[in-house]
């Protein structure tokens, strides 16, 4: 058995208005990043840790035709790993 013809996850989010099932971002607004460095012995800068807060919304977005598909974020947030 190839993997294509494997059956197609029930999960796989899909924008419904062109198809696209692969190329999604998010927008996040009111974005706080804290970002701690260090200082290397030749002068350059090391991040040592990330740290985010989103005060504001976050969007969900088609990749291929720019569709606010927010609606869905929660179920794309579950499917992170």
């Amino acid at each position: 058995m190839q993997p294509n013809d494997l059956p197609a996850p029930s999960n796989r989010l899909t924008c419904p208005n062109c198809g696209n099932d692969d190329d999604f971002y998010e927008i996040a607004e009111d974005v706080t990043i804290t970002t701690r460095y260090i200082q290397n012995i030749d002068g350059s800068f090391t991040p040592e840790e990330d740290n985010s807060q989103v005060l504001g919304e976050i969007k969900l977005v088609c990749g291929q035709c720019q569709e606010d598909l927010s609606e869905f974020h929660h179920h794309f947030s579950e499917m992170l790993f």
